[in-house]
């Protein structure tokens, strides 16, 4: 009886060298799979950035210009109060809240734009919610 058990059991040199293989697998696949995550969310950023401004266009054309900077997004999925009740049409999102990018940053708007100047500029700061950067820290915007 003793005898099966002991062929029935891992040593531990099986065990380790299933482990060292799994190791050597996460570390060649990992790097990939974690570009492809930042990959997924500036593609989000800029899918999400596409939807504000056809919503932006939708509040223009019922509203015969853009909301100002400071009535910012908001002005989407709430009617600002400098906005006549009868010409406002939204909400022009399903949400009833702005949503964030996928870093949890909210996103930017100016009207006038910088960059737009007869219309509006529109981005994200990327993960690192600052100006500039490269990669997954990289801006998303609409000019």
């Amino acid at each position: 009886m003793k005898r099966i058990k002991e062929e029935e059991a891992f040593t531990l040199i099986e065990i380790l060298i299933v482990v060292v293989i799994i190791a050597a697998f996460t570390a060649l696949v990992g790097p990939e799979l974690f570009s492809r995550v930042s990959q997924a969310n500036q593609t989000a950023t800029a899918k999400q950035i596409d939807v504000f401004k056809l919503a932006l266009n939708n509040y223009w054309l019922d509203n015969g210009e853009f909301p100002s900077s400071s009535e910012g997004l908001k002005a989407l999925v709430e009617r600002p109060n400098s906005t006549s009740p009868e010409r406002w049409n939204g909400p022009y999102l399903e949400r009833k809240e702005i949503p964030k990018d996928p870093w949890g940053n909210e996103y930017k708007y100016q009207c006038p734009g910088k960059h737009n100047s007869h219309k509006y500029d529109l981005w994200s700061y990327g993960k690192d919610d600052k100006e500039g950067g490269s990669g997954e820290d990289a801006d998303i915007t609409n000019w």
